[in-house]
């Protein structure tokens, strides 16, 4: 059992005098709600970019409505607002011993929705109290004691912590705990969908090796049943004399070629899938899908190792203590590096399963030792550096494929939290994202940004695969590619092979997040 320390009321008027100041950012004696946010924003406060949060806050603090407050109204507002928090304290803290537990503030958080929002409604997907989102959460509010071995239990809350995270906190359905559990995952993104339609798990999938190997397991199961569209896409791309997959609609070939047989005119995904299927069986399908899997668990890993990289970089640029605190736009920088470091890390995969794409499907030579004499003949054509050919415009293309995913993906999220505001009667901010919701939003957003770069990824696509079998064109670079790809094919011939590229987002989608909970659950992960 931990002892409290009490509190003198000496004590207690220099520890809120001290907040006081803090929030009187102008000396003046009197703060108002401007005032307090950009307080927040020094104190790097967790609420600091909520203004509705801290709108509600002020409006407690607030007691003679005039739009300012004094010492003595927030003395007031501390008074009931600590004795709120300690006997709140005092309900979750269940064994009596001085210290919250993190089971303890579990119980409490399902007990408190069960009983208020109703158990249709658990809190962000936490559903052990061992679940590392939980542990998560309370490391980033309470700085947490004890040590990080696997008992969870280890970790406490005391007191003081308690009522010094709280205290600027707004109360909501009677529980500031929960409003800040809410505060906390609000804008957390679940979902990470590549230019390329590919997807992985975000938050759980640096949180251990046996998340990381779920997440990696999941990558590659949804890869392998998605192959056959990413191989119809690269067959279109590499192809010239198939027409673009958009706006090509039989009465404008018949405008081209008036004595064209109509009942013959077939769409060019079905073309090319006949195509593949007449060269290769089943198995032309599923060629180059072995470097596809490869390349998973090292994407993975340089992204999210590199983002966390370079997250602690801009935090250390921004004076930031901690790199959970640090800017949208400084995220945003941090992500497109990080994007841009896995992909020349995994580069040379890419340009060898587009190469093994492209190569005739009527040769003898097929798997393994069609790797082996695809590695050859490009060391010989170029040397280690032809395997990078196009990564200038590959690296250039992350940036803007992040901007715009991530703004679709935010806007949605907003228009998601307000419009279930309104038909619930409650707070934006009681609003919680479940992954039901998150996932077909990542989807649509990542869709969105790979049609608006996918000229680029073309571009780029052609630059790799260049003098071979299906591709015999050869380019000086980028805006060679570009021209030529306009001239011969005109706009639409930028697009081509989009279609099969967004028909795999949904499934793969889906099909990565089916199999990365069923592998948790299998080790064991949420217990």
């Amino acid at each position: 059992m931990i002892r409290r320390e009490i509190e003198t009321e000496t004590q207690r008027e220099l520890r809120l005098r001290k907040i006081f100041k803090d929030l009187d950012v102008n000396d003046s004696g009197l703060f108002n709600v401007d005032d307090l946010k950009t307080a927040f924003h020094r104190m790097d406060h967790p609420l600091k970019d909520n203004d509705e949060a801290i709108k509600e806050l002020f409006g407690s603090m607030d007691i003679n409505n005039n739009g300012f407050i004094n010492y003595q109204e927030f003395e007031k507002f501390s008074t009931l607002a600590e004795s709120q928090i300690e006997l709140g304290f005092n309900q979750i803290d269940q064994d009596k011993d001085g210290i919250i537990k993190p089971s303890e503030i579990y119980d409490y958080l399902r007990q408190f929705e069960d009983n208020t929002l109703g158990k249709e409604s658990r809190f962000v997907g936490i559903k052990t109290p061992k679940d590392p989102k939980m542990l998560n959460f309370l490391h980033w509010a309470f700085k947490l004691k004890g040590n990080d071995n696997i008992d969870r239990d280890s970790h406490y809350i005391t007191y003081n912590q308690w009522r010094d995270f709280l205290l600027l906190m707004p109360r909501q359905k009677g529980s500031r705990i929960h409003a800040a559990l809410g505060y906390y995952y609000l804008f957390k993104e679940d979902v990470d969908l590549s230019s390329e339609g590919d997807m992985t798990l975000i938050n759980d999938f640096i949180n251990g090796f046996g998340f990381f190997l779920a997440g990696g397991v999941s990558g590659v199961v949804s890869r392998t049943c998605t192959a056959p569209f990413d191989r119809i896409k690269i067959f279109l791309i590499a192809r010239t004399d198939l027409s673009s997959i958009l706006l090509n609609s039989k009465e404008q070939v018949l405008a081209h070629n008036p004595h064209a047989n109509v009942q013959k005119i077939r769409s060019p995904i079905i073309k090319a899938a006949v195509s593949l299927y007449r060269e290769g069986g089943l198995k032309s399908f599923y060629v180059g899908n072995g470097l596809n899997v490869l390349k998973v668990f090292p994407e993975s890993s340089m992204k999210f190792g590199s983002f966390e990289i370079c997250k602690s970089i801009m935090a250390s640029l921004e004076g930031k203590k901690d790199k959970s605190s640090i800017s949208k736009l400084s995220t945003y920088i941090a992500g497109g590096l990080a994007g841009m470091v896995a992909q020349f890390t995994i580069y040379p995969i890419d340009t060898l399963k587009f190469r093994m794409q492209c190569a005739p499907l009527h040769n003898d030579v097929k798997g393994n030792a069609l790797l082996l004499k695809t590695m050859k003949d490009l060391y010989r054509e170029g040397g280690l550096s032809i395997f990078y050919r196009g990564i200038t415009v590959g690296l250039l293309g992350i940036f803007p494929y992040a901007a715009f995913d991530l703004g679709t993906f935010t806007a949605l999220k907003k228009w998601y939290i307000k419009r279930e505001a309104l038909r619930t009667g409650s707070l934006e901010e009681n609003v919680t994202l479940k992954n039901t919701v998150v996932l077909p939003m990542g989807a649509f957003s990542g869709s969105v940004g790979a049609c608006i770069v996918y000229p680029i990824n073309l571009c780029r696509t052609r630059l790799q695969t260049q003098g071979t079998f299906a591709h015999p064109y050869h380019y000086t670079g980028f805006r060679d590619v570009f021209v030529q790809t306009l001239k011969r094919e005109g706009y639409q011939g930028l697009y081509k092979g989009l279609t099969p590229t967004l028909a795999k987002v949904c499934p793969a989608v889906s099909i990565s997040y089916l199999c990365y909970e069923n592998i948790k659950r299998a080790l064991n992960l949420e217990k």
